[in-house]
């Protein structure tokens, strides 16, 4: 006669839980992104040039952030690289509402990217 089998259920593992920091880094993404397609959009003449940067550089943008930056990269690099993408695309988004003339929405959107960046890239060197 066999004994029954007394150890627990294995459970799946547990994800971590979605942080305020994750929301508010999120947003930053999605607002550089709509930074650089406002700013081919108002900086370009219109129709070719601004159509092709309204699209370009988020697109660009994109590519370069999921192959080097992104949680699951397809290009592995350390942690200064990874910073080195993020402040590049942080700061073009940045960059652009001082071009555009909006210096106020610039330096609050820096600032919140910035506090956002470092407290994600402390996070990472943790685990």
């Amino acid at each position: 006669m066999t004994t029954p089998d007394t150890a627990p259920p294995r459970l799946p593992p547990r994800r971590p839980a979605v942080t305020v920091v994750d929301v508010l880094r999120f947003a930053c993404e999605l607002f550089a992104l709509f930074s650089l397609a406002f700013w081919g959009y108002l900086a370009w003449p219109y129709p070719w040039p601004a159509v092709l940067f309204m699209i370009g550089a988020p697109l660009f943008a994109i590519v370069v952030w999921a192959l080097f930056r992104a949680p699951r990269a397809i290009v592995a690099t350390d942690a200064v690289g990874k910073a080195i993408v993020e402040i590049a695309v942080m700061g073009a988004a940045t960059a652009a509402w001082f071009q555009l003339g909006y210096p106020i929405v610039g330096a609050v959107f820096g600032v919140v990217a910035a506090v956002t960046g470092v407290v994600t890239f402390r996070r990472e060197g943790r685990a």
